[in-house]
């Protein structure tokens, strides 16, 4: 398990930073997204890896509390893997 972001592939001209947050449970995986997008400039984008059920839920509430895009939410052999754009 590794919790710090770490640049990824590229999102245009700016890299997607990705956060591997598996193992950890609830408020861990969106408190650790929130302080990467904290460091991270407007429009990048952040791919959050979780194996958290409950953060399909949170992060669909944070996108939409927050103004932060979710572009993507997917599942894979319990694995969740959120895609956001940060905004202003």
């Amino acid at each position: 398990m590794s919790t710090g972001p770490k640049a990824a592939v590229n999102a245009g001209n700016m890299k997607v930073v990705e956060l591997d947050v598996t193992g950890l449970n609830c408020p861990m995986p969106l408190l650790k997204a929130k302080q990467a997008l904290n460091n991270m400039q407007t429009r990048q984008q952040l791919r959050v890896l979780s194996t958290d059920p409950g953060s399909v839920k949170d992060f669909a509430v944070f996108a939409r509390q927050s103004g932060h895009l979710l572009l993507e939410s997917t599942e894979t052999d319990g694995c969740f893997s959120f895609l956001l754009q940060k905004q202003n």
